[in-house]
């Protein structure tokens, strides 16, 4: 066993043996800029034992050059092509051995304390799958970010939320979600995972490409008996969108065809048919009013999520009948809104995840 360090962390204080390992893992394709702005504070973590990884996408710029050149220690893993999110990061950490991989955006500064937290929880709970720490904007440094937040809800719908952001609404953090939680989902700009988990149930499903294959792999850890949590003595800034926008057309076909495949995959039959079918009308409804809105791209967005969906009938069939836990309804596990949150964002005017009934939440 190590000697033994301390470090302080926004909160509180910790002391961590030196010892496990921790590989974080920074999937590139065409980010120099990124890598160059915010790889130094990857770099200057305060943990001792970690490396810092760089998978490229195949990267048409002069990234895999400039890191080569300027970092030369970094372990750079070379794709062979642009293979997304999900595939890049699961060929890469096929190819390391560490005992937790952390799956860091490029677009992401992480605080100097960042990683110790999170690894010291995950060494207390044996049975923690992946754990996030609090997500703030990199531009709005007080506001929470959009892409996990202070933790990743789910409600029966199978629509995500997060502690700190409402569909497009983030709030300032002003310490209402410094609690340590277990949660559904934890987000993918910043998610600490344990590599045992994912010799056992698998990593990101290739064929999401991006968005919403965090939530997949969460939703599977659950069912395979796992936990998910949320480290708010950890903290880093995301820029977002660093490399689809926000409001881009190509991330709301992922996001609509990704979270239809999800559910598709892992509600447990006969209730999947029937949430598939509401599901469908509802995303209609929003194609509908997009229509109205005179906003044709993201019509044509939710047009073709749609068909495309339907094109992967035999391989959701086909993972079905492969995957071996019980699926169960998803109020039955953590992290859930037991109802449509989104008639409290819509109807009720509840933009603030912190009034929405605590009755409704299940841990």
């Amino acid at each position: 066993m190590g000697s033994k360090v301390t470090y302080l962390c926004a909160l509180n204080t910790f002391s961590l043996d030196l010892e496990p390992h921790v590989s974080v893992l920074i999937l590139n394709y065409n980010g120099r800029n990124w890598l160059e702005r915010f790889l130094p504070s990857a770099l200057a973590t305060k943990y001792s034992n970690f490396s810092v990884i760089v998978a490229d996408n195949a990267s048409t710029d002069d990234s895999c050059a400039w890191l080569e050149t300027t970092y030369p220690a970094v372990r750079l893993i070379k794709l062979a092509k642009n293979y997304g999110f999900a595939t890049g990061n699961n060929l890469a950490a096929a190819q390391i051995d560490s005992p937790y991989i952390v799956f860091l955006n490029s677009d992401v500064e992480v605080d100097s304390a960042w990683l110790a937290p999170l690894v010291k929880r995950m060494e207390a709970m044996p049975k923690l799958a992946a754990i996030q720490p609090k997500i703030r904007s990199f531009y709005e440094k007080e506001n929470f970010e959009y892409a996990g937040a202070a933790g990743g809800f789910i409600d029966e719908l199978g629509y995500p939320l997060c502690r700190g952001r409402m569909v497009n609404i983030c709030e300032r953090d002003n310490g209402q979600y410094d609690d340590f939680r277990t949660i559904f989902w934890a987000g993918g700009a910043c998610i600490l995972v344990r590599k045992s988990v994912i010799a056992e149930i698998g990593l990101f499903e290739g064929y999401f490409f991006a968005h919403q294959e965090e939530i997949d792999f969460c939703w599977r850890a659950q069912l395979a008996g796992y936990q998910i949590a949320v480290e708010p003595l950890s903290l880093v800034f995301h820029v977002g969108g660093g490399t689809l926008a926000q409001q881009s057309p190509r991330k709301s076909f992922l996001n609509f065809r990704n979270n239809l495949m999800m559910i598709a995959r892992l509600y447990p039959a006969p209730q999947v048919f029937f949430l598939l079918f509401f599901r469908l009308c509802l995303d209609g409804l929003a194609g509908f009013v997009s229509l109205i809105k005179l906003n044709y791209q993201q019509t044509l967005a939710i047009l073709q999520a749609h068909f495309a969906f339907y094109g992967q009938f035999s391989a959701i069939f086909r993972f079905r009948k492969q995957f071996r836990y019980p699926r169960r309804p998803l109020r039955e596990l953590t992290g859930v809104y037991k109802g449509w949150f989104l008639i409290h964002f819509f109807l009720l005017n509840t933009k603030v995840f912190s009034k929405l009934p605590p009755k409704r939440l299940k841990n």
